[in-house]
């Protein structure tokens, strides 16, 4: 936790402009008197954030230090006392001006021990909700968000581990067929006498009508796709056999 602080911020921004104070900045402030080993960093990060807190300095100025205190060890319900120990003495709005930058700066990540959280972070598109709808048609649990129901149809996919749809078909008497985009996880595409394809994100699968097929999650994984559906005349889709265990183990790693 007291490692030699290194700062060049003053040169960057005015190095130029105003030389002597960007000296004083990294060279003086940061670079000796921040290194005084007097005071261990971690307080020193304290005394720091509660002067600038006290100032009304709630500014990136303010933030930068939660995070040099979050950085030497300050953990959140430490911070969290104290700013409410000083907004007692400084004011209670500088108490909620800081506590506004300080949720940032020690934003909780997702729950490790919860997957789809983990999953749904790691992406821009919503996870949605169960798709109950075609669950007869998918082995596991699997998820739809509505992106756009306008000219063309596109929806996000989620599936759990080891979730698949079933071998199916999409049908069209012209055009028809449908586009897969994955954009978080591991899964697979399959036509039905191929290899099966692994799909990660920004892999794209083009899929024409006609074509039996089936998609979903590596067993390890979760696995968001992209499915927009291409206009075709008479387009409709036909559901067919289960992806068995066996067939989905075979592939599956």
């Amino acid at each position: 936790m007291d490692g030699k602080i290194v700062q060049t911020a003053g040169r960057d921004i005015l190095g130029e402009f105003a030389p002597s104070f960007a000296h004083f900045n990294d060279d003086i402030l940061f670079g000796e008197n921040w290194n005084n080993k007097d005071i261990d960093l971690k307080t020193r990060s304290i005394i720091t954030v509660v002067a600038l807190m006290s100032s009304g300095i709630t500014d990136s100025s303010l933030k930068f230090h939660l995070e040099n205190a979050k950085k030497h060890g300050v953990t959140k319900k430490e911070i969290a006392a104290v700013i409410t120990h000083t907004a007692f003495y400084a004011g209670w709005p500088k108490g909620w001006a800081a506590f506004a930058l300080a949720k940032e700066v020690w934003r909780e990540k997702p729950d490790e021990k919860n997957a789809m959280e983990r999953h749904e972070a790691s992406m821009i598109f919503p996870i949605g909700s169960p798709n109950d709808a075609y669950a007869k048609y998918f082995t596991g649990k699997s998820y739809l968000a509505p992106i756009s129901k306008e000219q063309l149809g596109v929806f996000n996919v989620t599936f759990e581990p080891a979730c698949r749809n079933n071998w199916h078909i999409h049908h069209a008497d012209q055009g028809g067929g449908q586009i897969l985009i994955c954009v978080a996880g591991e899964g697979y595409y399959q036509e039905f006498g191929k290899d099966a394809v692994k799909m990660k994100p920004g892999d794209c699968v083009n899929i024409p009508a006609g074509v039996k097929h089936w998609h979903g999650a590596a067993k390890d994984s979760w696995f968001s796709h992209l499915a927009i559906e291409v206009p075709g005349i008479n387009a409709s889709n036909e559901w067919l056999e289960e992806v068995s265990d066996a067939h989905y183990g075979s592939i599956a790693e």
